[in-house]
């Protein structure tokens, strides 16, 4: 159940903010809130595994994924997920869903009724046993959805009533006012983080399901200290597990995640593209990050996803191709939401989330967007340049409308130019060696023109990407 880019703050920085107020210090240079951040920022951010930090992830949504809706639907697709070259599956939550309360038709995946079954709407364990293993057959990982802020109503789990949170009348409560199909838990109860890391472990334990990681939705709703020990534990089960948090909170990155969600950028990505904002705006978003996180943190690169409306549908069919581009060749982790390759634009976010809505993947005249997401994801797999976090932006000639960066490892150079507006553009960047980067195709573009760099001309949302290799 995902927060839109809200920028809530944990608890725990709410105490820590409480106690330097109370507290009476005073530091010169900044507010309490200031500081913190800045110290946060000088630490350094955990190493992610490397098939995490050179990966590309797909993010499943089971019922809506393929006609039948079910495990052995997502494993029959296994290797069309192979070849377009993605290698981490995130299955959007696969446990039984909460009836009491329920919203919509179907309910909410994030009404968890159950942390050890399996939605029989899906299949067996033994179906979803058998999808981990071919998955892992063919060199993919899979992540599951973890909820871990919040249960359905008629949960298991209501057999403990002190593992929820309670209101003044001693009524258990929403996380959130509006949140009404679901009761918050409570991280104080220490019974409960035991119950919660012994059922984690059941999950990645390689004697029953062998999955690779988690995806922690509303992470900064969860203590950072509870998310911290669950990861020293997780790790003595599977070493190199990964943990990817719904969440934009600089601390998690620390010792506990592993990346996080670029909910800035995207929120930028909006302003851009459908109010209007300048394109210069995604370098201020981008260092401003960069200056709030802890160094080397991985951010979620994504453009698309279950909480928002699908992205040709905000940004039309040529604007989400050059978001995904944008996405796709910046450091970080991108992300592929399932029907995303094919341009599906049926609903997604609210009420999407209570209901069944499955992707059309046959759309009549659709452009070979597949074909350009194999390349894109091809050229970040054969070029380290696209998965480290060097990331340099040019000055071009007009940044209200242009974002032109370069991405560089070793001897190889990369020059990425996006028109990010719905007009022909003539441009030029300032970039050394100009003469001596060539254009790279992409398969189901217009192939672009050999010579003229660093001047160009991009058509409506069109971009471009250059490459050399030093002498």
């Amino acid at each position: 159940m995902g927060m839109k880019r809200r920028a809530a703050i944990g608890a725990s920085l709410r105490r820590l903010l409480q106690g330097f107020i109370l507290g009476g210090f005073a530091w010169g240079g900044g507010t309490p809130a200031q500081l913190w951040a800045e110290d946060v920022s000088r630490q350094s951010a955990r190493t992610p595994p490397a098939w995490l930090r050179d990966g590309v992830i797909y993010e499943i949504f089971p019922r809506n994924f393929c006609s039948a809706g079910n495990f052995n639907g997502i494993t029959a697709r296994l290797d069309e997920l192979k070849n377009l070259g993605v290698n981490i599956i995130w299955l959007m939550p696969i446990h039984p869903m909460g009836e009491k309360m329920r919203k919509g038709t179907i309910g909410s995946p994030y009404s968890v009724r159950d942390y050890y079954g399996i939605n029989p709407d899906y299949g067996t364990k033994e179906d979803f046993q058998r999808l981990v293993s071919e998955a892992h057959k063919r060199g993919l990982k899979v992540i599951i959805d973890l909820v871990a802020n919040h249960t359905a109503w008629d949960s298991v789990m209501m057999e403990h009533p002190e593992f929820y949170k309670h209101d003044a009348s001693g009524k258990i409560i929403p996380p959130e006012k509006d949140w009404t199909d679901v009761a918050g838990l409570n991280y104080e109860n220490p019974k409960l983080r035991e119950y919660m890391i012994t059922m984690l472990k059941y999950w990645i334990d390689p004697g029953s399901f062998d999955v690779d990681g988690f995806r922690c939705d509303v992470a900064f709703g969860v203590p950072t200290s509870f998310w911290e020990e669950a990861r020293a534990e997780l790790m003595k089960v599977k070493p190199d597990i990964m943990m990817l948090a719904e969440a934009s909170k600089p601390d998690l990155l620390v010792k506990a995640f592993d990346c996080d969600y670029s909910w800035p950028l995207l929120s930028t990505l909006n302003d851009v593209l459908q109010k209007g904002a300048p394109a210069s705006e995604f370098k201020r978003s981008w260092e401003q990050t960069r200056a709030q996180f802890p160094r080397g943190s991985c951010h979620l690169r994504m453009s698309d996803n279950h909480d928002e409306p699908r992205a040709v549908v905000r940004f039309g069919l040529k604007g989400a191709l050059a978001a995904s581009a944008f996405m796709f060749t910046l450091d970080g982790v991108p992300l592929l939401y399932n029907g995303m390759e094919v341009g599906d634009a049926t609903g997604s976010g609210d009420p999407a989330l209570f209901e069944k809505m499955p992707v059309f993947w046959d759309g009549k005249d659709r452009a070979p967007l597949r074909e350009t997401y194999r390349d894109l994801i091809k050229l970040r797999k054969e070029h380290a340049a696209f998965r480290n976090d060097k990331v340099v932006w040019l000055r071009n000639s007009d940044d209200a409308n242009l974002v032109t960066f370069m991405r560089m490892e070793g001897k190889e150079e990369f020059v990425v130019v996006i028109n990010f507006s719905n007009r022909p553009q003539v441009g030029s960047v300032e970039v050394m060696h100009d003469e001596d980067f060539k254009p790279v195709k992409f398969a189901g573009l217009p192939e672009p023109p050999a010579r003229g760099f660093p001047m160009f001309r991009l058509n409506g949302f069109e971009w471009r990407v250059y490459e050399r290799t030093a002498k």
